[in-house]
């Protein structure tokens, strides 16, 4: 079996081709366009058995991660950790396209069990739509603000008639004042809260178009108290093939929820992770935010937590561990029903 590995880039891909021992065999670059997809096949084709393995399939892979699949090819995905970890075993110098390919190839002639890469799927749709809806909220915010800016500018103590410029009312309110006000900074003023209103009606529609992509899924992942459709479109899309993640501590450390050991001599502690994937760990503190709320079993968590000295920040982040294996075994439940094409 050969293992060829692509490192992937907007404009390039470096591909190496290694024998069962991870030895190079083989090494070449293509373009990453539809000449330089069909270029790959024609040379991978000199490897009766082979296998193919792409970091970045979702992102500037995806075009020949769609050509490889559609070829008959089996084409896996290799985690960017993965390539980190090989490449300092690679025996070469510095870091190149060639080193990260030769890397990746090697992941893929050790790992059978890597999985599948797909350029398109429900997880990937649902994280390219979080992600909008994430950037529009982000531009509403400043838009917002500068709005605020202009007001306060043009309409002296007006926050004791508009507090915010939230609801329907408030921004209605917002429009009467700056049409009664003369000036080029009111028209501007004018414009941007046209933004405002636009963006509310998109942000209203995406929100809707996930909370629909969510239920026709077929999750459980809603019927966890204080998960709705925006977290867990989040989480899937983050997560993406939970069958990538060999154990529910696997999941807990990608998420950034399980604590990193920080003992030494008679002291035994743990210290707070910021590794992992910061967006997963966001979703897994909204949940936990909202169950400390809401939620009597995880208000007593917390309590007890409380009396064993730790701190609301430290029993907030012990819940957000136990959260992990139950988003974890709830999507993994998912996946062995047949629910979830990720």
């Amino acid at each position: 079996m050969i293992a060829i590995g692509v490192d992937t880039h907007k404009q390039s891909l470096a591909a190496c081709a290694v024998n069962e021992l991870g030895l190079a065999v083989a090494e070449r670059s293509f373009g990453n366009d539809t000449k330089g997809h069909g270029a790959l096949l024609r040379w991978a084709a000199e490897f009766r058995s082979r296998r193919f393995g792409l970091e970045g399939a979702s992102n500037f892979g995806a075009g020949l991660t769609r050509a490889l699949t559609e070829a008959g090819e089996d084409v896996r995905e290799v985690p960017a950790i993965l390539t980190r970890r090989e490449r300092r075993r690679t025996g070469r110098a510095g870091k190149s396209d060639p080193i990260d390919a030769l890397a990746v190839a090697r992941v893929v002639a050790r790992e059978p069990g890597l999985p599948p890469a797909r350029a398109e799927n429900r997880a990937r749709d649902l994280k390219v739509l979080v992600d909008y809806r994430d950037q529009l909220i982000y531009e509403r915010t400043r838009t917002g603000n500068r709005l605020h800016a202009d007001l306060q500018i043009l309409a002296p103590g007006y926050l004791g008639r508009i507090r915010r410029l939230v609801t329907k009312t408030q921004l209605r309110d917002a429009r009467e004042l700056l049409r009664s006000t003369p000036g080029v900074r009111a028209e501007l003023a004018l414009m941007r809260l046209g933004r405002l209103e636009a963006l509310d009606r998109e942000i209203v529609e995406l929100k809707c178009r996930i909370a629909a992509m969510i239920e026709a899924s077929g999750t459980s992942l809603t019927t966890i108290t204080g998960l709705g459709p925006i977290t867990a479109a989040k989480l899937l899309g983050e997560a993406g093939d939970i069958r990538r993640f060999r154990s529910k501590a696997a999941f807990a450390r990608a998420g950034g929820t399980a604590p990193i050991p920080a003992s030494s001599g008679q002291t035994q502690r743990h210290r707070l992770s910021r590794g992992g994937n910061r967006q997963l760990n966001r979703a897994l503190h909204t949940v936990a935010l909202v169950q400390a709320r809401v939620d009597p079993r995880a208000i007593a968590y917390l309590e007890r937590k409380r009396a064993e000295g730790k701190t609301r920040a430290e029993a907030i982040r012990c819940m957000k561990r136990h959260l992990a294996n139950v988003v974890f075994a709830v999507m993994v439940d998912d996946v062995s029903r047949g629910v979830l094409d990720t």
